[in-house]
């Protein structure tokens, strides 16, 4: 089918920005996501609503069959249903119960079981999507029975998971930014460092990453709730974990387990899970090398890695063992597909907005919605802003798209052509304000596949995430871009870190202020 072409048309934005501001305005997911493909669909036809008919049925049979099985979004679909499955199980054989009792014991305060989180976080390394699935049905029964809130548990979750996979070269994002930068330095022509070792370059420079991450730490080591997390904090003080008058959220279950479970009855099926999933990852990827003729090497398997396959297997074992253990109690086999249902129930509400948000993104593409941004950048600016316009466009890009992946795609090629064609020595710190950029465009956007996730795995309502997690992004990003300032105006990425590094303590400064006096406030009512 033929499509009306909108490169460098700021009508691209359009389709984004209804499904943004919908969600904002109305806080109710499907019906933005809903509206923004609907409204890209009559752009794309020209208002032919026969033709928008014919292009929506086939976007969305793309998700499930594409000249045969979509196996990226099948396999993470029915990943998320092995995990709901899986949680289910453990929850009925008395897992879930007793890792908290367990824990409970060892982690007893609030800020305790948010460090723990963010720790498990920052361990769990391997993948964004895995990261966020299983560190939020690892922890949230503690965070549950220590009454933090379910908004503040899916910001641990998602502003620990991206920062720490985009910063590892062993990740599955690392291996697709290293062949990026391969590729990148190839074109140009640069042989002073190799791909891994301007990645690693990048580390200090991927400011929006690195400080992220600090923020998330010091939110959960000091509790601090501010802006809207802080109304989630005070109704978790009295019991509300999350807004009760607006149902349950995606990725809970409520099931009465047997009351003969132990620890083990959770930590052995997610260890296997965890092993199982690191385990196919390397080996799809030494597939991939064996069949291109290419030496083993760890950072080559995950550079050329399947990770929904890998999601899928490890998704497949894990759930195995659970049920492996669940047999060894006595339980009828009409409470096990009790289980087995609200497993998969829990993971409907995430499918959902997934399938939804694939669509959306899929027309966005087609509207080039990324190459209007991308155009925005003018030959005539000065080098010393280079870093920061670069830094805002990738998060404009992401936040629009709901994608890093795709902006790190775009954006790194066009950094590089930028810096070759003005300032060479800029070429690794655009690409590192490439790399930050994105991923704060990814955390503040409500059709990020990974901010989805992230709210699934903490089963918190997805706007609440999404609302609560603004105010910590958008204060990094600032500071970030002031980071950035310097870089282009100093050549010093040393000295941009070093700034931003200044500005970020005073901001934890006045975070702490207004957490106390929140604190104070609660204290209060609660006393009352």
């Amino acid at each position: 089918m033929e499509l009306i072409s909108y490169s460098y048309s700021p009508l691209s934005l359009l389709a984004p920005a209804v499904a943004i501001g919908l969600a904002v305005l109305t806080r109710q997911t499907l019906l933005s996501l809903g509206a923004g493909i609907l409204v890209g669909a009559l752009l794309l036809t020209g208002f032919d609503v026969m033709h928008m008919v014919q292009y929506l049925l086939e976007s969305f049979t793309k998700v499930f069959w594409d000249d045969g099985i979509n196996s990226w979004s099948v396999y993470i679909l029915l990943f998320l249903v092995c995990l709901g499955i899986m949680t289910s199980f453990i929850a009925l054989a008395g897992g879930t119960r007793a890792f908290g009792e367990w824990a409970r014991k060892r982690v007893k305060t609030a800020r305790g079981s948010q460090v723990l989180t963010v720790a498990l976080g920052v361990i769990i390394f391997i993948d964004d999507y895995f990261n966020a699935l299983a560190v939020g049905n690892i922890c949230r029964p503690l965070t549950d029975r220590n009454r933090v809130s379910r908004a503040k548990l899916a910001y641990l979750i998602d502003s620990t998971a991206a920062p720490v996979c985009v910063l590892m070269p062993i990740s599955s994002w690392g291996a697709y930014i290293i062949a990026l930068i391969g590729t990148i330095l190839a074109t140009h022509e640069i042989t002073d460092y190799s791909s891994f070792s301007a990645f690693i370059s990048i580390i200090p420079m991927n400011l929006y990453a690195f400080f992220a991450l600090a923020m998330v730490i010091a939110a959960a080591s000091m509790d601090l709730n501010v802006g809207p997390m802080h109304k989630h904090a005070m109704r978790a003080d009295q019991g509300e974990l999350y807004d009760e008058s607006r149902g349950k959220p995606m990725g809970a279950t409520e099931i009465e387990d047997t009351g003969q479970g132990t620890v083990a009855d959770l930590v052995a099926p997610v260890l296997v899970l965890v092993l199982s999933t690191v385990t196919a990852l390397i080996y799809t990827g030494a597939s991939a090398l064996a069949e291109a003729g290419q030496a083993f090497s760890v950072l080559g398997a995950f550079e050329n890695t399947d990770v929904s396959t890998s999601l899928l297997i490890g998704g497949c074992i894990g759930l195995i063992v659970s049920f492996a253990m669940l047999s060894r109690q006595k339980v009828s086999g009409d409470r096990v597909m009790n289980a087995f249902a609200e497993g998969v129930k829990s993971m409907m509400g995430a499918i959902y907005i997934l399938v939804l948000a694939w669509v959306l993104v899929e027309i966005i593409g087609s509207l080039e919605t990324g190459k209007y941004l991308a155009g925005l950048v003018s030959d005539s600016i000065s080098i010393s802003w280079l870093p920061a316009l670069v830094f805002l466009i990738s998060g404009a890009m992401a936040f629009a798209t709901g994608t890093s992946w795709g902006t790190f795609g775009i954006m790194l090629p066009i950094a590089g052509d930028m810096a070759a064609a003005t300032e060479i020595a800029l070429i690794l710190p655009m690409m590192g304000a490439v790399l930050a950029g994105a991923v704060f465009g990814d955390h503040c956007s409500p059709i990020s596949d990974t901010t989805i996730l992230s709210s699934t795995g903490a089963s918190c309502h997805h706007l609440d995430h999404v609302m609560t997690q603004l105010p910590y992004c958008v204060t990094v990003a600032v500071l970030c871009i002031v980071g950035y300032l310097v870089i282009g105006a100093t050549g010093s990425a040393m000295m941009g870190f070093a700034v931003t590094a200044a500005l970020f303590a005073g901001v934890l400064l006045v975070f702490r202020k207004l957490s106390l006096m929140n604190r104070a406030e609660r204290d209060s009512r609660s006393f009352a």
